[in-house]
């Protein structure tokens, strides 16, 4: 989401002037965009700003003017904390605000800029729409952001509190993206929500739709080729959306569904409101329809009471689901959230050592999964240009990285690619 926030910021600033630098040492402008979801997300914002500075004093040596925003989650979490502790911050602005960042840019000229209020309007009906050339360069896939904010209120979380709560995008407003996306030589797009099989946006004569009602839509746009979702809630895996698994061949093979916890104590605690075994008949069901689906997860371990016996229950549903990647990391305690209160913390020696050992589980499946790939003859969307002379690179199905030996001409298409080797992190193929 933090991508497709910043190209909308750069897509505001275009038509005002601006144009993106690859150099930071001639950015007139410098933007931060960041994530409050683990404190070292939020504290690297402090030491970036420290790096910044150093820039913006050697452009004034030169002469030149340097303004210094920092947007995103830690500005709405932290924005007066942040021009407290850096003068040399110009602007704070929230995730609600991107659609008025000219305006607050030119604010910023003359005096300090902070700017964290949720505002009544939609931010989406002010954003402008990417010029087409800006589109093209930058590929291929794309994400569209359908669905923000939280309602669920997971006892680890901060997103409820600096996203607010769920709002989702009229249909004919994404379609509408969309299809400016596809018309810019997207081929594959990615549907974004911090819940986003929650959507529930408006659709003709404001009746609401669901997600599975949205996919369908964009699956009926004429060169999008690819779709795929992220990020989901158990809970609102309905059988509508398990149904568009089945029935969709543009829908990808690909579940990103996380359960943070194999423990029903830890998942009570977590505020869940699921169990663990309401997860698997979930990816159970969920196989049923669509046998080759992967599936990736989220894991947080050492969360507060978590014993041994607990971090061995996620062990343990790691081993029944089986997932094709995951992501986990140790309880960081976000200021503000119930979690950051509870008795019984974990030492963060403790949470380190499990957090190994859990990794180490989900890479040799991740390892697997890649390695039950050689022999097989799949579908390959190339994108770019490979590392080495001759080679291109794609995206399988289950969003496995894809290497092969290949004209640059192909770029932009779909072919049948063998896999002959694959380790942890990518695929080796022919063309077909």
């Amino acid at each position: 989401m933090n991508v497709y926030d910043s190209n909308k910021m750069i897509d505001a600033l275009i038509p005002h002037g601006f144009e993106v630098s690859d150099d930071i040492e001639n950015a007139d402008l410098i933007l931060l965009n960041t994530c409050h979801i683990r404190e070292k997300a939020a504290e690297k914002v402090y030491s970036e700003l420290g790096r910044i500075k150093e820039t913006s004093i050697r452009r004034k040596e030169l002469g030149l003017k340097t303004l210094i925003g920092v947007a995103g989650c830690v500005a709405q979490a932290q924005g007066e904390e942040i021009m407290r502790r850096q003068p040399v911050v110009d602007l704070i602005f929230g995730p609600q605000s991107y659609h008025r960042l000219p305006q607050l840019v030119e604010r910023a000229e003359n005096s300090r800029v902070i700017d964290i209020d949720f505002p009544e309007e939609d931010k989406f009906e002010h954003l402008p729409k990417a010029q087409k050339s800006v589109t093209i360069k930058r590929g291929l896939t794309a994400f569209l952001t359908v669905q923000e904010g939280c309602d669920k209120f997971c006892s680890f979380c901060v997103v409820p509190y600096t996203r607010g709560v769920e709002q989702s995008r009229p249909i004919k407003q994404i379609i509408n993206e969309a299809k400016t996306l596809v018309g810019g030589g997207v081929k594959e797009i990615t549907l974004l929500g911090q819940n986003v099989n929650a959507y529930h946006g408006a659709g003709d004569n404001e009746q609401t739709k669901t997600l599975a009602e949205l996919l369908y839509s964009l699956a009926e746009i004429e060169g999008l080729e690819r779709l795929r979702y992220t990020t989901s809630h158990p809970n609102d895996m309905n059988n509508d959306l398990i149904a568009a698994h089945r029935d969709l061949p543009e829908l990808m093979p690909y579940l990103h569904l996380p359960v943070q916890s194999g423990s029903d104590k830890i998942l009570k605690k977590m505020n869940r409101q699921h169990d663990a075994q309401q997860y698997i008949e979930l990816i159970d069901k969920i196989r049923m329809v669509r046998p080759d689906i992967a599936i990736s997860g989220d894991f947080i371990v050492g969360f507060p009471f978590e014993s041994e016996k607990d971090f061995e229950d996620t062990l343990d549903i790691i081993k029944k689901v089986r997932y094709s990647s995951a992501y986990s990391f140790k309880y960081s305690p976000r200021p503000g959230t119930p979690g950051a209160l509870m008795e019984q913390q974990v030492p963060d020696k403790v949470r380190l050592e499990r957090l190994y050992r859990l990794q180490e589980l989900l890479n040799q499946q991740q390892t697997d999964f890649n390695v039950a790939t050689i022999g097989k003859t799949i579908d390959v969307l190339i994108d770019k240009k490979g590392r080495i002379a001759g080679q291109v690179g794609g995206r399988s199905p289950y969003l496995q990285a894809v290497h092969l030996d290949a004209p640059e001409e192909l770029i932009g298409s779909i072919q049948k690619v063998k896999i002959i080797s694959g380790d942890k992190n990518s695929l080796k193929g022919g063309l077909l």
